[in-house]
């Protein structure tokens, strides 16, 4: 399990829209449960969006469940009370993401991007630099 984890933040450092993934990745996926797997997925596909989509960020870590607890129902996930860190600062996010029934290939997402999260709101939120 510590091995999935490791190369997916491996590959949210290098995160794209339309994210080909390495046998080797889908295979640890594959280790995970299916809401955990979905969730994973679906984070790094919501780093690629926000980098392809904002060229003044550069998105290394998303946080699917900030503000608000995640919904999952089938291969749809919703997170309305994300958020996602940029340049050391956080910002609200939420995201609507269909994959497929594999939970690897990503059908549809949506995202919006919100006001940056206070510093002084971090500690309470667990979020860090």
């Amino acid at each position: 399990m510590k091995t999935a984890y490791m190369a997916l933040i491996a590959l949210a450092l290098t995160a794209a829209p339309a994210l080909a993934i390495s046998q080797r990745i889908e295979d640890e996926l594959d280790q995970l449960d299916p809401e955990e797997k979905l969730e994973q997925r679906c984070d790094v596909e919501a780093l690629g969006r926000i980098d392809d989509a904002r060229k003044d960020m550069s998105p290394d870590k998303v946080i699917a469940y900030t503000f608000a607890p995640t919904t999952v129902t089938g291969t749809t996930m919703e997170a309305p009370g994300a958020a996602v860190r940029s340049g050391g600062r956080w910002y609200k996010l939420s995201y609507r993401c269909v994959a497929a029934r594999d939970e690897i290939a990503i059908k549809s997402f949506s995202f919006k991007l919100g006001d940056e999260i206070p510093r002084d709101s971090w500690d309470r939120l667990y979020l860090y630099p």
